[in-house]
């Protein structure tokens, strides 16, 4: 979820440490500063240094694509090292465009991204993650048929990037992207609904946005995800301290099982099939039209 920065290996070796002692998986931020520029590769190689059972790479969908002559894009090879550097066994392929379109200095070019994504998924194995915005069944569909693999749907709910792109660009006196960004603060498919329109495809579906509990974590499962992804709240913990980190996520899964001690789920699997009643903004999004 971080890296790149002076302060990330503090942060990811608490998270790589804590999710090893919990056996749950982790992903690191976008490893583009260190395979394209060099900077701070140990704040990512140091998730490495730790037996998380399953780890995440991560690159970003413009970066795969030149969006301008001059500039180096992510190869096969660039990926493959960006796997290589924290022994990952997944490679996430984020799809960031809105958040793009918000930044200053954002990269706007995105033809020919589905066939280098296909390309990449030919490859490795690849998981193409949202950062916000959710994905569609008719996104879904398309990147399936390309051999990705699984679905991180990363909906409406949590971190706006749109939001974060707005301040920043306010802050740079960019006053079109900062309209753009107020425009498009809430864009997107809120996480419960994402999760819901590609569990028919029969790929996993991690859900994320918007899970700040364990509680939020039964409820993804109970829509059919096979997983669910947090950041906010562990990743300040992990600002903090190891000590931090153990405890967030302890109490998370100590949520997850008192959800599941309450529908009279033994596994995740039999919390798949607990009933559930959806409300509100969902319901309307998840009737037949």
């Amino acid at each position: 979820m971080t890296g790149g920065f002076p302060g990330a290996e503090s942060i990811n070796s608490n998270l790589a440490q804590a999710a090893a002692e919990a056996g749950i998986a982790m992903g690191v931020g976008s490893e583009r500063a260190a395979i394209l520029k060099g900077q701070f590769p140990r704040s990512y190689s140091v998730v490495a240094d730790h037996a998380v059972p399953l780890k995440f790479a991560n690159i970003g969908a413009p970066q795969i694509i030149r969006q301008a002559p001059d500039e180096r894009v992510v190869t096969i090879e660039e990926a493959r090292a960006a796997m290589e550097l924290i022994h990952a066994d997944v490679l996430a392929v984020h799809l960031n465009f809105l958040q793009e379109m918000v930044q200053p200095e954002g990269d706007r070019h995105a033809r020919g991204c589905l066939a280098e994504i296909g390309g990449l998924a030919r490859a490795l194995p690849v998981l193409a993650k949202e950062t916000g915005a959710g994905i569609s069944r008719s996104v879904a569909e398309r990147l399936k048929e390309r051999g990705v693999r699984a679905f991180d749907v990363s909906g409406t709910g949590g971190t706006s990037f749109a939001a974060v792109e707005h301040h920043r660009a306010v802050a740079q006196g960019a006053e079109r992207e900062a309209r753009v960004g107020k425009t498009f603060w809430d864009w997107g498919i809120p996480s419960p609904v994402s999760v819901r329109e590609l569990v028919p495809l029969g790929l996993p579906v991690i859900a994320s946005g918007g899970v700040r509990s364990g509680l939020d974590v039964a409820r993804a499962i109970a829509l059919g995800a096979n997983a669910a992804g947090t950041a906010g709240g562990i990743l300040k913990a992990a600002s903090e301290s190891l000590e931090a980190t153990r405890k967030e996520i302890a109490q998370l899964i100590h949520e997850l099982r008192v959800a599941m001690f309450l529908t009279g789920s033994r596994t995740v699997a039999e919390l798949q099939k607990a009933p559930y009643v959806v409300t509100g903004e969902t319901r309307w999004w998840l009737s037949p039209r």
